[in-house]
């Protein structure tokens, strides 16, 4: 049995005597689980109860560094024999520990699916809605009319994106390298809006993105918001050549070789 709390009472108990000093007994006892390898020197012992006592000593195995075992012991009222309650590994103030344990669903991020990976989505997503409500395209008195044309063409979709996950989507989109924060966002001569690759999503999301057709293009075949930008812009012009013609420069003398006017 491995614990990683000690119980304390709520009122303060004074460290019993005999107890106290049944170091040797408690040694024996984390012996028997520890093993001669495992356990070192005696650190100090609590009291947790009345007649209760629980001694620490060093666990000296390498993957263990500053753990400790915990042995408690006790004795009955009126008899001086002190008997083990239990033997534990507990952690230290300096113990190495594991981190905290994270659900799989919080630790995935974008870009950890690979090839053959499955990503189940819970039933209960707030990214989507069940697909006869059409929450994200059509109103709700057209819910079972929709549901019903669909399971009869066989087009229907179990959940489609629900407003909150239509949300996330533009909001990550907006700030990501599709948007016109995007460093080269902001070297771009004109908006994505009055580019003729632009094409444009349907729905409430297409009043803000499109995808990029421009297979120059660095955001080609990826979502951009419309106020983005890049420099393959197609109405993006050349600046025209200087047409001021150059003024001749005056001829320079090498004061090495004076000029025939001064042979003369």
């Amino acid at each position: 049995m491995v614990s990683t709390t000690t119980r304390r009472p709520s009122r303060p108990v004074r460290l019993d005597a005999v107890c106290a000093a049944a170091v040797d007994v408690a040694r024996q006892a984390a012996l028997e689980v520890a093993g001669p390898d495992g356990l070192g020197a005696h650190l100090s012992c609590d009291p947790e109860d009345d007649r209760v006592v629980t001694h620490y000593f060093t666990c000296t195995h390498p993957g263990y560094i500053g753990w400790r075992w915990a042995v408690t012991v006790a004795r009955a009222p009126r008899s001086r024999t002190v008997t083990v309650d239990e033997v534990v590994l507990l952690p230290g103030p300096d113990s190495i520990l594991a981190p905290p344990w994270v659900p799989w669903s919080e630790r995935v991020r974008a870009g950890d699916l690979g090839p053959g990976d499955l990503l189940p989505t819970p039933p209960d997503d707030p990214r989507l809605a069940p697909g006869y409500t059409a929450a994200d395209e059509q109103p709700s008195d057209d819910a079972e009319q929709l549901r019903w044309v669909s399971e009869e063409l066989g087009l229907g979709r179990a959940r489609v994106l629900s407003r909150e996950g239509r949300d996330k989507a533009a909001e990550r989109w907006y700030a990501g390298s599709g948007g016109p924060t995007d460093p080269v966002a902001k070297a771009a001569p004109a908006p994505c809006s009055t580019c003729g690759f632009l094409v444009r999503l349907s729905g409430p999301l297409g009043t803000v993105f499109g995808v990029c057709a421009n297979e120059y293009s660095p955001s080609d075949g990826k979502v951009v918001s419309f106020d983005h930008g890049c420099g393959a812009h197609s109405e993006a012009l050349l600046p025209k050549p200087s047409t001021r013609r150059a003024e001749p420069a005056e001829p320079s003398l090498d004061p090495l070789y004076p000029s025939s006017s001064d042979d003369s």
